[in-house]
């Protein structure tokens, strides 16, 4: 526990005189006797990390006020300016990315070398982030009138609220935080109430920047459960986005809510995500994307390889090739640097595996490596492989745990339709050296992901592409490309400099 402990005290998450940490922030942290204690938990060990305050419903009024306020001011600065706050966040991640990153391992449960790049991502998006403020571009268009000009702007939207998920507990905050403030929004963030440490933390960060470079409370934070305070969130007429990521479920009560008062959603849902081994793939390449496609996270990735769909010719030895890999993962403290397969979040994430391999068995599936419990303390389980059937009813649903299934297709246009043959759609992958069969996954009548992949696994995106999928996954786009456009208003201005007024369409009305 003591390098927990080191962890912990180098990011100031210590409670005071043994008080539980406040869990909301707008320009300063705020005690609020009226929210409710919950405990941080180590998913390695089980044991209480720390107590956070929730908020309560007056404390989140009080916080969307003050980011409120700081919109009004932030709104002003030009954008350029405000790229450089996000650039002194940068450099601020960057001397604190080896804690930062140890705490999202010691709260989330991911392997140190992810939770270190999981704060690389925010680095990343930083910089991104840094050059857009110089390039949030509008166009210019020709008008059928004379002595007129026509154009488009982008004007920044207000408060911007995110509601992130356990899995990617920093990262995903920057995405939207990031870019939305560099477009002149301020954002109102509630993490999910299992890392509340990691939203302390980097919210005590976002803050040393703010207060270096002389910036508005732009960065506010509400810590409570998603019933109470995301549902509040979700139908406050004073956040024109809120963007949400996590289940599917979680996403349709979202978007119902903001709908409702004809507000923006940018959902980032459920993924159930294929890979395709054709015969042509390098199966040495194809076993190690599988490996950490399915295990990376213990398969608690929206982008988790959850499908492996391999050609019959070739399903068995290939079967074999994973085994293998799966023997040889080393489970266990997600600190140590040999570890490759930390915990799960919880023990009802656990049992959750559990009951569904109990399903895969009543279903015809045949499970041919693991899925036992791990008898230490923590939430650890044995990562599954399954043999299973097409028609199989759990291919088409998401068990955010550690299970690959593998299931047998026929050819390319059979692994595509299989590929496509689900609710969700968000990450997909081929593995093939055969041109014809890449260029047809990535066509029209191919994958009907938001991401699709050759010769690379399902997981690990770049920020610089935008991030997101179809169907059951909400549609939603955020980090790299043109996605800040979701977190601006477009305007299109016309300016007569002539000394007539001349109507559209060549329309007359009066002299």
């Amino acid at each position: 526990m003591d390098k927990r402990a080191d962890v912990l005290a180098a990011l100031g998450i210590q409670s005071p005189a043994g008080k539980p940490l406040s869990g909301a922030y707008s320009d300063q942290w705020i005690n609020d006797g009226g929210g409710e204690l919950i405990d941080s938990i180590d998913p390695t060990t089980g044991s209480i990390l720390a107590s956070v305050r929730m908020s309560s419903f007056e404390t989140y009024l009080q916080v969307r006020s003050k980011v409120q306020d700081a919109f009004t001011v932030w709104r002003t600065w030009p954008a350029p300016r405000r790229g450089e706050v996000i650039r002194v966040f940068g450099d601020i991640l960057r001397k604190n990315k080896r804690e930062l990153g140890a705490l999202v391992s010691i709260e989330m449960g991911k392997i140190l070398s992810e939770g270190e790049g999981e704060v690389q991502e925010m680095i990343d998006i930083c910089d991104f982030a840094v050059g857009l403020s110089r390039q949030l571009y509008g166009l210019s268009m020709h008008s059928e009138r004379p002595d007129h000009r026509m154009f488009e702007q982008w004007q920044p939207l207000g408060v911007v609220g995110i509601i992130s998920a356990f899995n990617f507990p920093v990262a995903v905050w920057s995405w939207n935080a990031v870019i939305g403030a560099v477009c002149g929004n301020s954002c109102l963030w509630k993490p999910s109430e299992l890392t509340p440490l990691t939203a302390i933390a980097v919210t005590k960060l976002a803050a040393e920047a703010l207060a270096a470079t002389n910036a508005p409370p732009v960065f506010g934070l509400v810590i409570g459960e998603g019933p109470a305070i995301g549902a509040t969130l979700a139908k406050d007429p004073a956040i024109p986005l809120v963007s949400a990521t996590g289940s599917t479920s979680m996403g349709r009560s979202v978007s119902q809510a903001v709908a409702g008062r004809l507000g923006r959603c940018l959902l980032e849902l459920g993924g159930n995500n294929a890979m395709v081994v054709m015969p042509s793939a390098d199966q040495k390449l194809a076993v190690r994307a599988s490996l950490f496609g399915a295990v990376g996270t213990a398969g608690q990735r929206c982008t988790t390889t959850r499908r492996l769909l391999i050609d019959r010719s070739m399903l068995d030895d290939f079967a074999h090739r994973l085994v293998e890999g799966y023997r040889s993962l080393t489970i266990g403290d997600p600190l140590d640097d040999d570890t490759l397969l930390g915990p799960m979040i919880t023990e009802s994430a656990r049992e959750n595996m559990i009951l569904t391999l109990e399903q895969v068995r009543e279903q015809g599936g045949q499970i041919i490596y693991g899925g036992e419990r791990i008898d230490r303390p923590g939430f650890f389980v044995e990562p599954a492989i399954v043999r299973a059937p097409r028609d199989m009813p759990l291919l088409k649903e998401e068990t955010f745990a550690p299970i690959l299934y593998l299931v047998e297709h026929n050819g390319i246009d059979d692994a595509i339709k299989l590929n496509n043959n689900v609710p969700q759609g968000l990450s997909s992958a081929i593995f093939t050296s055969n041109l014809r069969e890449a260029e047809q996954f990535l066509s029209a009548t191919g994958s009907d992901c938001g991401i699709a992949n050759v010769n690379i696994g399902t997981s690990g995106a770049e920020i610089g592409g935008a991030f997101g999928g179809e169907k059951d996954t909400g549609g939603g786009r955020e980090s790299g490309s043109d996605a800040w456009k979701a977190y601006m208003r477009r305007q299109t201005c016309t300016i007569n400099y002539g000394l007539t007024l001349p109507l559209a369409q060549g329309i007359n009305f009066g002299d």
